[in-house]
Parts: C-alpha cells; structure tokens; sequence
C-alpha cells in the first residue's frame, strides 16, 4: 500500500504559498489581524496544518520578511557595484511599497533565514571584490537597506497623510502663512523637493558617492 499522506501533503500547500498568503493578509487587514487561525481559513485549511509549513508565529514573520526582501537580489552588474546596490535599493523600496502591511517587520525583524542571509552575503561579495574591507562592506550593506526602509516607512506614512489632507500634509502647508514660512510655503505651492522618487534617487546616489569616497 502506498504510504498514508501527511495532512500538510493533503492541502496541497508550499511554504511559499503560506508565506505570501500571510504577507496579503497583513496589507489588507494588519498585523495585528493576522493570526494561524485566520490564515488557515484564508487557505483553506485547519490552522495545525500551517505548523508543517512554519513552526510558529515567530518562523511566520521572519518568512514574510525573507518574502518581501527576496524581491531585492544584490546582483553583479558589470562589475560596477554602484550599479548593483543602486538597483537594489530600488528594487527594495518598490517591494516595500507594495506590502506597507510588512513594514514594520522588516523595520524591526533581524535577517535569520537563509534566503534573507544570501542577499545580504551576495552584497559583501560585491563590495569585497570592489575593494572594500569586510567590516566597511557589512557597514555599507546596513546602511542601505535600513535607510530604504526608513524612506519606503515614510512614503508610506506621507501618503496616508494627504490622503487624509490633514497635519503634514501639502494642502495643510499651502494653509501656512507665506510671510513666515515662504520657502516651505513655495515648495508645498511647486512641488520643489516634494517627490518621493526624486528625493530617493538623490539620497541614495549621494550614499553611494560618499562610500566610495570612504573606499
């Protein structure tokens, strides 16, 4: 007789499947909302099931981090490592902005999986070929990806904020008086340093020149 099927194998599930099921629950609903229970029921499947696939919440987390950060590879690109770090800090901010639900776990949470780890041994590769020692490398890594996610943390903030027109936002700016605040006054009435894409794209090509100035 054929061996009897585990009832992980019954659902039909991968750990990939449970992860990014996990990762749509708290866009849509927080993390506060997410629980095994809820994400069973949103699979289809008893919450026990899951634990074949993550042992615990713990586990969960770190899988939504490694989710959203392995749409981030490091890559060589030419052998120019700029090229390569400042492809991944885009990447990594797109990723980040279209899971806001995760934010705060790739804010907070240390890289323990292996895939997470692979990203970030890639990228001391690249700069170790490039010339830089390790512990500047490791320090250069570090400070890239936590300033993406500061960035992508406020854009997503900012965003909630003029959408709500309230404190903060550029229609509250353009209510101050211009005869006190006449260059905050001008940028909300121009736009002038105001685009978040912009202010990215300068920040991290001032980073990178400044590490290589460091080298």
């Amino acid at each position: 007789m054929p061996p009897k099927r585990t009832r992980a194998e019954r659902a039909g599930l991968s750990r990939e499947q449970v992860l990014d099921a996990a990762l749509a629950m708290a866009d849509r609903d927080g993390l506060a909302a997410l629980s095994m229970r809820k994400l069973g029921a949103d699979l289809g499947v008893e919450a026990m099931t899951l634990y074949h696939y993550v042992p615990n919440k713990d586990a969960l987390f770190d899988g939504i981090v490694e989710r959203v950060m392995s749409a981030a590879e490091i890559r060589v690109a030419d052998g120019d490592w700029r090229t390569s770090l400042t492809e991944y800090a885009r990447a990594l901010r797109l990723a980040l902005l279209r899971h806001p639900g995760a934010l705060p776990l790739v804010a907070t949470r240390i890289a323990v999986t292996p895939q997470t780890l692979r990203t970030a041994e890639h990228g001391l590769s690249v700069l170790c070929t490039a010339g830089f020692a390790l512990g500047q490398a490791l320090d250069i890594v570090n400070a890239l990806t936590l300033f993406v996610i500061a960035h992508a943390t406020s854009e997503a903030h900012t965003t909630r904020v003029n959408e709500a027109q309230g404190p903060g936002s550029v229609d509250y700016l353009n209510t101050m008086d211009p005869a006190e605040f006449p260059l905050i006054t001008e940028a909300a009435r121009t736009g002038a340093g105001t685009d978040d894409e912009t202010r990215f794209e300068f920040a991290v090509a001032a980073m990178l020149h400044g590490f290589d100035a460091l080298r």
